[in-house]
């Protein structure tokens, strides 16, 4: 298994958000972690990243225990994730932006990423701040690229976008899973969830209260009115 929970516990101050949460994302795989707004999803990426810690529990990548190594030496084994705010720099170029995070050795060149978002080629000499929406998060997600991960973590990548840009990114992050990398995404729109998914975890109160394979999830309409409204999901 390329990463795996076990048992992990998270706490804000004395707020105690992540309970025994246990998931795992294999090679190649595509998982989606879903559940209503507040329920522990980004918080259970930041634990991933080191960014908020586990208090209880472990996490295992790639068969080495990261659960208490800082956020820069879990970034350095090639694990890497894509905040909900997208982090560009906007006063920066596109071009700039993903080469500043160029990785020695990296299997992502900028050819690459052009090759997957061309739209970051045409607006490569554009700063930032120019960009729409769904550009800035073609950068962020092209600008993870480039650091070669292993494991690439999505916050609500297409959250707010118009769904001719939703579908686009969809496809992009279709191209992005054959070449071999494995996902682990958190996302508000079912549909972008049900199109690219190998496996569904779902969250309840910072407990893991669902797992199933694609094919069943989308099936199962009790469980989606249960755990995550009709058609609405954080």
């Amino acid at each position: 298994m390329l990463l795996s929970l076990e048992g992990v516990n998270a706490y804000y101050d004395q707020s105690h958000i992540l309970h025994d949460v246990s998931l795992n994302v294999g090679q190649g795989e595509l998982v989606c972690l879903l559940g209503r707004n507040g329920a522990g999803k980004s918080t259970t990426l930041k634990c991933i990243m080191g960014i908020v810690p586990a208090r209880q529990g472990s996490i295992i990548f790639k068969n080495e225990p990261i659960t208490h190594l800082p956020t820069y030496q879990i970034a350095s084994r090639n694990l890497c994730l894509v905040p909900e705010h997208r982090g560009i720099f906007r006063v920066l170029t596109v071009e700039e932006n993903l080469k500043l995070a160029a990785y020695a050795g990296s299997q992502w060149s900028l050819d690459d990423v052009y090759d997957i978002f061309p739209r970051l080629k045409e607006r490569r000499r554009n700063g930032g701040a120019q960009l729409s929406g769904g550009e800035q998060q073609m950068l962020a997600i092209g600008r993870a690229l480039m650091n070669s991960p292993d494991l690439l973590i999505l916050d609500e990548p297409v959250e707010g976008l118009a769904p001719v840009i939703v579908e686009e990114i969809v496809e992009r992050l279709k191209l992005i899973r054959q070449s071999g990398i494995s996902i682990l995404l958190v996302e508000q729109n079912l549909e972008v969830c049900t199109q690219l998914a190998d496996r569904h975890y779902i969250l309840e109160s910072g407990r893991i209260v669902y797992e199933n394979n694609n094919a069943a999830f989308k099936a199962d309409a009790y469980v989606k009115d249960k755990y995550l409204g009709v058609g609405v999901v954080e």
